[in-house]
């Protein structure tokens, strides 16, 4: 990815002017910093959608393949091997301009800390320990259209796309130790009396040697309507927050918990993959949300889904990149009747230079048995309008450009 130096933008943008003043302004020592940069990615395209609740459906849509957004990383030497670091990132749909992570500034990351050779610690709004380090291995979070989640697994229930991210929270990112690294994550609740409710915690491990890599992740999320799902500027502080219908009749538990593995072999051009997720929400009725189903509202005991994935990618040409995978997740609980989702993807994607490409995506997925809302299961490929049917068709092409 080409990246500039702030220092060195020209014609930087009045916005952008505001921003480092006032950091002057608040920081007077910001000159002792080593380097600032600032980022991005600009990204759209064309979808369509078979069953967009009951029509088809022909969008601009934005964040296809890398989810819209600039951000400002720097880091200060202070000496010893020991740096200062900082990320602010801001998502935006470049289809009407608007903030992403439904009207969060700086929704997708913002941290500080530390860093040095033994790894990095960081405090703010940061992604899962278990999404960065087992996510790459997913189709849905490399090729398969990422940015708006076409391609992961339904509702990105494990959040292998890092489609929630974590406020409150204290990182700690191990070095590589030839080929070992190793992290965590703990997100601090806030709730004055109860120390247990809305807390977040992660664990993952990861080691890769030659064509092989491997990944183990586990994130364990109280009261996730509220901690993790609605942890966003304009989310609901009392209503459910969890909208895709493979999931939304548990916006009451307690607790949600994921265990996720994945690896990956390269073979010449080729690498094929496998991820494996069990996604758990238990303690259903002890969250308090209004505006539930009579069905969901009565719910007690636990959900547990089972998740699993085969992967394959080839590189034609130093330039394109093709893809298919095969996911096959099935749902046992609270409302359910052995609720099963197949999902295909299939994915190109032709750079044009390093900074540029073209895209091009298919997604099928195929749903049978009882929902989580305790309904005939419906089609709801992640990213688009749940189907009215067993069966959704998303296929999107654009451009992507990084900068």
């Amino acid at each position: 990815m080409n990246r500039g130096k702030l220092n060195g933008v020209a014609g930087t943008t009045g916005a952008l002017c505001a921003v480092v003043l006032l950091g002057n302004v608040m920081a007077p020592d910001a000159h002792a910093q080593n380097s600032v940069t600032l980022y991005g990615v600009v990204d759209a395209g064309v979808t369509y959608t078979s069953n967009a609740g009951g029509s088809n459906q022909y969008a601009l849509t934005s964040g296809n393949m890398g989810a819209n957004r600039w951000g400002l990383r720097g880091s200060e030497d202070l000496g010893g091997g020991l740096s200062t670091i900082f990320t602010l990132e801001s998502g935006f749909t470049i289809a009407n301009g608007k903030f992403g992570q439904n009207g969060t500034f700086f929704g997708r990351q913002a941290f500080v800390g530390l860093s040095g050779s033994w790894g990095a610690v960081t405090l703010g709004r940061q992604y899962a320990s278990s999404s960065q380090f087992v996510g790459p291995l997913a189709s849905g979070s490399s090729w398969a259209a990422p940015g708006m989640g076409y391609g992961t697994h339904p509702a990105d229930l494990d959040n292998l796309n890092s489609t929630n991210r974590i406020n409150n929270s204290i990182k700690f990112a191990s070095a590589n130790y030839n080929g070992l690294t190793f992290g965590g994550l703990y997100s601090l609740g806030g709730v004055a009396g109860d120390f247990s409710r809305n807390q977040i915690y992660s664990l993952a491990i990861g080691y890769t040697q030659g064509p092989v890599k491997l990944a183990l992740g586990y994130l364990n999320v109280r009261n996730p309507n509220y901690s993790f799902w609605g942890n966003k500027a304009n989310d609901s502080t009392t209503a459910s927050n969890i909208t895709s219908p493979v999931i939304a009749g548990y916006a009451s538990a307690n607790t949600q918990q994921v265990i996720a593995a994945g690896t990956s072999y390269a073979i010449g051009s080729a690498t094929l993959g496998a991820v494996y997720s069990n996604v758990r929400f238990s303690g259903l009725g002890a969250t308090p949300v209004a505006g539930l189903s009579s069905t969901a509202a009565a719910y007690r005991g636990s959900a547990t889904f089972n998740n699993g994935e085969l992967n394959a990618k080839y590189q034609v040409s130093p330039a394109l990149l093709v893809g298919a995978a095969f996911d096959y997740m099935k749902g046992n609980g609270a409302g359910q009747g052995g609720v099963i989702y197949r999902q295909f993807n299939l994915g190109a994607d032709y750079f044009l230079s390093k900074a540029t490409d073209f895209y091009a995506v298919a997604v099928f997925q195929n749903a049978s048995g009882v929902d989580s809302r305790g309904v005939r299961a419906v089609a709801a490929i992640t990213g688009a309008t749940p189907s009215t049917s067993s069966s959704q068709t998303v296929v999107t092409a654009g451009i992507r450009h990084l900068f």
